[in-house]
């Protein structure tokens, strides 16, 4: 019947389609009412435009610690996917749920909603509370906004189970991603006479040089064993995009670039050297032939990694739900690192693949929802 409950729900949500462009309120207000309806203490947060939430939620005493429950609303689009069916009308075949979300991450979320149905009729000693985010797959925008929120109200958990699809493999770590647009603006003119303009295209050029060469200097600073692959923090130049013409001085010049962090410490120093370099170099050069140049750097996402610890609670419980006897590391990243600067153990484990996820007829079995219940359900004996 639980895993019945948990396919129900799931045809239900994969119906919102809650494509990180689009709304997602009335998927969470949809789980808000059934929370509510088992007694939950519940919040929802909104963005600033009013059509995204964050949904918190709360059973059991109302006291520091406990368990989190953590998983992203939003789905990633399906523009120019071929699908078999249609990707927002759960389809069943052969023991696998086909449809967007069903993995990423939809699946734990109604595992986790149809066990809080057990949770509530249960005398919990410890409180056991659930965050179903928005905007996850654009930068963990919605874990952002809620970290804030916890610490205003005082609700500090131990333990954060993120339920990313990981077929149920305990995972305590990953990197970090951060992701940017730098923009030049110099100062056009003819290209017969380059000496009398700011060519943005060249010190985009120099920037991008620049990032290259931290690469070597990033590989110096691998940790010592370091379980990514690869093992140190790498730079990636996504796009370079100025000038309009062969003859003409570029007058604007635009930079996409991410890198992924291995460790804390990386971030500060990738963000650091590229500021002096900037600061001391670059734009002197610039504004001695045109004060007005400019170089601008737009932040479009900074999500910290997940960093594995000696000692992590959250693994050493997993461990005994799920018989493991081993944790890894994952590439991709997740909010995960939000809820460990807040102070939490946190490691990811959920039904499904990362293999499907974002791509066309994505699904999860049957199997992987039964071992994803059956560890809620270990759980919550543990909490009475």
């Amino acid at each position: 019947m639980t895993l019945q409950a948990t396919v129900d729900l799931l045809e239900r949500l994969i119906a919102y389609p809650t494509v990180s462009t689009d709304s997602n309120l009335e998927l969470i207000l949809d789980l808000s009412g059934r929370m509510q309806s088992l007694g939950a203490r519940t919040h929802i947060f909104g963005d600033e435009t009013g059509t995204k939430a964050t949904l918190f939620a709360s059973l059991g005493p109302d006291e520091p610690g406990g368990i989190l429950l953590s998983g992203h609303s939003d789905v990633v689009p399906v523009t120019d996917q071929d699908w078999t069916s249609d990707p927002f009308e759960m389809r069943r075949a052969d023991g696998l749920l086909y449809g967007r979300g069903t993995c990423d991450m939809k699946g734990f979320i109604a595992a986790s909603i149809v066990m809080a149905e057990r949770y509530a009729a249960m005398p919990l000693k410890r409180p056991v509370h659930f965050a179903f985010t928005y905007d996850e797959e654009t930068g963990c925008l919605g874990a952002q906004a809620l970290i804030p929120e916890l610490n205003r109200l005082g609700i500090k958990p131990d333990i954060a189970i993120i339920g990313e699809p990981t077929e149920m493999r305990v995972i305590e770590g990953h990197k970090g991603c951060c992701e940017y647009t730098t923009r030049f603006e110099g100062l056009e003119g003819h290209g017969s006479s380059p000496e009398l303009g700011v060519n943005a295209a060249e010190y985009a050029v120099r920037y991008v040089t620049r990032l290259m060469e931290l690469r070597g200097d990033l590989r110096a600073r691998t940790p010592i064993g370091s379980r990514f692959d690869p093992p140190y923090t790498t730079i990636n130049i996504g796009r370079v995009q100025g000038g309009h013409a062969h003859n003409v001085i570029v007058g604007k010049a635009e930079v996409d670039w991410e890198f992924r962090p291995v460790q804390d410490s990386d971030m500060r120093f990738v963000k650091s050297a590229m500021e002096a370099f900037v600061t001391d170099e670059l734009l002197p050069q610039m504004r001695a032939v045109y004060p007005q140049a400019d170089i601008a750097m737009e932040t479009v996402g900074e999500v910290p990694g997940l960093e594995p610890m000696t000692e992590n609670a959250a693994r050493d419980l997993m461990a005994t739900l799920l018989g493991a006897n081993s944790a890894g590391v994952v590439p991709f990243g997740t909010e995960a690192g939000l809820f460990q600067q807040m102070g939490m153990d946190v490691i990811l484990c959920g039904p499904g693949s990362i293999a499907q996820a974002h791509k066309p007829d994505e699904f999860v079995s049957l199997d992987q929802l039964e071992m994803c219940l059956g560890m809620l359900e270990r759980l919550g004996d543990r909490l009475v």
